[in-house]
């Protein structure tokens, strides 16, 4: 489905189509002149030869989209918890090999052990990256409004750099209105 579709835009026909359907909805409960997309040709409807029924399959569509619940997380945000996760699994990986090895009375075991806690220092710091990576970004993109927030004084400033544009504008509109074309005084 498209975006229009998604988001109920009239169809030809005075059709609305949108992306939600019913768990128990099957392609059937679909009229014809609805189902199929713009630019996809529908398949010519299949009849049964030895009884005679008409049977019709319409077009359907592998997967019906639906809009995401959540927004996205930022660039820098999901690249520390991508990071993050890979640690982890290092960590849990080694943690569980050092524990194999020292269950089996291997030499690998003692430098396996050595390994997994220096991981789990380097888990713990890229736990602790996406927590500060998520403050600082939403610090500077002005999700977080609180008083030390850098993003609510730039609102602040353009805000005020707005309001003296437009008083500017309405004084000329002024000037204009009164016949002076932009002459103060009438010499």
């Amino acid at each position: 489905m498209g975006t229009a579709e998604r988001r109920g835009a009239p169809r030809a026909g005075g059709a609305q189509l949108t992306g939600h359907r019913g768990p128990e909805a099957t392609d059937r409960d679909i009229p014809g002149g609805v189902a199929d997309a713009p630019g996809r040709k529908m398949e010519e409807p299949a009849h049964e030869v030895g009884r005679g029924a008409k049977a019709q399959q319409y077009y359907r569509p592998l997967w019906v989209e639906e809009p995401a619940r959540r927004r996205r997380l930022p660039d820098p945000v999901r690249t520390a918890a991508v990071r993050a996760v890979l640690l982890i699994a290092v960590t849990l990986l080694q943690a569980m090999v050092a524990f194999l090895c020292t269950m089996a009375g291997s030499w690998l075991a003692f430098p396996m052990v050595i390994s997994s806690v220096v991981s789990t220092i380097a888990a713990t710091w890229g736990a602790l990256d996406v927590w500060v990576t998520r403050q600082v970004w939403n610090q500077r993109n002005g999700v977080v409004s609180v008083p030390s927030s850098t993003a609510r004084a730039l609102r602040r400033e353009r805000r005020r750099t707005r309001r003296q544009e437009r008083a500017a504008e309405r004084a000329q509109g002024r000037i204009r209105r009164r016949g002076g074309a932009g002459q103060l005084s009438h010499s």
